[in-house]
């Protein structure tokens, strides 16, 4: 008998469910707020309004940009999994992964970025990363 994995639910995945993950989140529309700004300060668009300064470290100020950036595409495919919100929140955590497998000292959680736990989604390595992240305090926030 096989295990049916879920990305949507988190079935099926050894990390936290969307529910546990999120559960300290900001609401959708402030974090959409917040991750835009983000990206404009990242991209050097213009100077941001976000409420924190954005962190010393390039490095770190970049993998929460990724982190919060994919976390926030995930929230949205859960509450309306259509395929183009699936599609953007599985974009979204494959570049956080990629990034992470880049620079392995900045991932929190047990599993890495290339483990199998996550095939063949990497939405809840995202979630695994996000709670991990939150219980920490946010650090690089």
């Amino acid at each position: 008998m096989s295990t049916v994995v879920n990305p949507d639910t988190g079935d099926g995945f050894d990390a936290p469910t969307p529910a546990e993950a999120y559960a300290d989140a900001p609401d959708l529309r402030r974090e959409m707020h917040e991750v835009m700004e983000l990206g404009a300060i990242r991209d050097g668009r213009r100077d941001g309004v976000v409420t924190e300064p954005p962190p010393p470290d390039a490095t770190a100020a970049e993998r929460v940009y990724l982190l919060r950036r994919a976390a926030l595409m995930d929230r949205m495919a859960v509450e309306d999994p259509a395929p183009g919100a699936r599609g953007a929140a599985a974009r979204t955590a494959y570049e956080l992964a990629q990034f992470d497998h880049h620079h392995p000292q900045m991932i929190a959680g047990p599993h890495g970025p290339r483990s199998v736990e996550f095939d063949p989604s990497q939405r809840p390595y995202v979630r695994q990363e996000y709670a991990a992240w939150t219980a920490a305090g946010q650090p690089g926030a």
